[in-house]
């Protein structure tokens, strides 16, 4: 699962980092502790195949839903699924978005707090060396008689060697010499599904324990993301 995550990165970086051809997404400014139902930016392929930096709302809302709650539900799309699941399978073929992070957290069960409330301790996984990540995402537009809604969801698949020891997913990680692939307006064969829905190499990312403050998404700033010890 990956239901928290940071950017803090400027816009206009993005924008150069991505290949950005069509920015339409305002500044919404540096934040730690993204949640969902919040918006966040998301790079799709535009029109003429340029590629466009947008703000969406996290939790998919399919086209033909009833009810834009049911985004509550759907922030995240399994990496096993997704191509067979009818929430997300027209998505995956042609709507597919890569979501800029500087990271994002995970809970790991340290120590019984009763048996539906284990007690977990956060952690912040960032690349090691300090650049954004691009995660998978798919999006969707829906209309409703109160308005449009653009909405994501973030794809998520088995962890690897560093994810593992502290929790049973994560989300995609898409490399940049995969970018084009990913953003293309068709769907992925399966070949380029069994080399693009696996988890990201174990070298790319540290794991920093962080406090318990990051478990609100009242709280933000850059204090969520400092190392704490045991």
């Amino acid at each position: 699962m990956c239901g928290r995550f940071t950017l803090t990165v400027p816009a206009a970086r993005l924008v150069e980092l991505f290949g950005v051809d069509d920015r339409v997404a305002g500044e919404i400014g540096a934040r730690w502790n993204i949640a969902p139902s919040q918006d966040v930016l998301a790079v799709v392929l535009g029109p003429g195949g340029k590629r466009r930096l947008a703000t969406m709302r996290w939790g998919l809302v399919p086209s033909w839903a009833k009810d834009p709650s049911i985004g509550n539900r759907l922030i995240n799309a399994r990496a096993e699924t997704v191509a067979a699941k009818g929430a997300f399978r027209s998505a995956f073929a042609r709507r597919r978005c890569l979501i800029p992070a500087s990271g994002f957290y995970e809970w790991q069960a340290v120590a019984p707090g009763g048996v539906a409330h284990p007690r977990r301790r956060p952690f912040h996984l960032h690349a090691a060396d300090g650049t954004p990540l691009a995660l998978g995402g798919l999006w969707e537009e829906w209309r409703g008689r109160d308005g449009d809604l653009t909405t994501c969801t973030i794809v998520t698949t088995r962890p690897n060697a560093v994810v593992a020891a502290i929790h049973d997913r994560m989300p995609l990680v898409v490399p940049p010499a995969a970018w084009e692939r990913w953003l293309a307006p068709e769907p992925l064969d399966a070949a380029d599904q069994e080399a693009l829905l696996g988890p990201a190499p174990d070298d790319l990312l540290v794991a920093d324990p962080v406090s318990a403050r990051v478990n609100s998404p009242r709280n933000d700033g850059p204090d969520l993301v400092e190392a704490v010890g045991p």
